[in-house]
């Protein structure tokens, strides 16, 4: 039994080859997400119920999940106002995710550095954004001299904020998600090929109990993944909050949201027009 790694990640281009505009499966999947998570909230805020039911409540309570207990709580009362954008990624980097587990497509789509880059990168543009917003050119100042750190740590500190806020945090969280998804879609192809083969290619009275085992074992990796895949979302969004919650407080006000973060880097009133919003 081979298994050619090349296989689980790069397929071939299905329309515009060799352009920038080039189209596979990753492509087509990622688009697919896109739909389910706009669809999903669109459905659910087309009734606008006083006592919501079926697919409006669960809408909202998505959304206010991530508003109540993300944006607010991490943010403050400022945080109303990117509750839609946490919300939004949120629910795309769910729904990408969880196609790992959907029988006949079987692949995260975060799996692809390409889009954990580009939604770390957009995070970044939008912290260092508000930060400028917010504070001005005082927000590089305070970003890379810290209030109350002895003369002559500064300069020392300063080479680390630089390299620690404005490059590494990018890309740690890019490769973060990148990295647990593509471990999991790896580890259940290997079980699932196992099993396939002790049970179906290669039938013996040794390799049945095997392929038994190597089952159990596979669908009990689909459940540990399905909590990978809402924690992955969990992260990437609270360390989002965060880093938006010190771009406009600042690093003196940040010790309620330093929990959250180090809680969420651990492995392990309501208005239904936001929920358009958050789609």
């Amino acid at each position: 039994m081979e298994l050619d790694i090349n296989e689980l990640f790069f397929w071939e281009p299905i329309a515009f080859a060799g352009t920038p505009f080039e189209i596979n499966r990753v492509v087509l999947l990622m688009m697919f997400a896109s739909l389910l998570c706009i669809g999903f909230f669109l459905l659910g805020s087309r009734k606008k119920a006083l006592v919501p039911r079926g697919l409006q409540n669960m809408a909202e309570n998505a959304y206010l999940l991530v508003r109540n207990n993300i944006a607010i709580d991490v943010i403050g009362p400022e945080g109303v106002k990117y509750a839609g954008y946490l919300a939004g990624l949120f629910y795309f980097i769910f729904f990408m995710n969880l196609l790992e587990v959907v029988p006949g497509i079987n692949f995260p789509v975060t799996s692809r550095m390409a889009i954990p880059a580009l939604l770390a990168l957009l995070t970044w543009i939008i912290f260092n954004a508000v930060g400028l917003k917010k504070q001005g050119l005082r927000y590089f100042k305070d970003t890379l001299f810290p209030p109350g750190v002895p003369l002559p740590i500064k300069p020392l500190l300063a080479i680390i904020e630089l390299f620690s806020v404005f490059v590494i945090r990018p890309l740690t969280l890019a490769i973060r998600l990148l990295a647990n998804l593509m471990a999991g879609h790896v580890l259940l192809t290997i079980f699932f090929l196992f099993t396939h083969g002790f049970l179906v290619e290669d039938v013996r009275p040794l390799t049945i109990p095997l392929g038994i085992v190597t089952a159990i074992v596979a669908t009990a990796l689909i459940l540990f993944e399905l909590l990978v895949i809402a924690i992955q979302a969990y992260i990437f969004t609270m360390l989002t909050a965060f880093y938006i919650s010190e771009a406009i407080h600042g690093h003196g006000d940040t010790a309620e949201t330093d929990h959250h973060v180090q809680a969420a880097d651990s492995p392990v009133p309501h208005e239904t027009e936001g929920i358009t919003a958050a789609a």
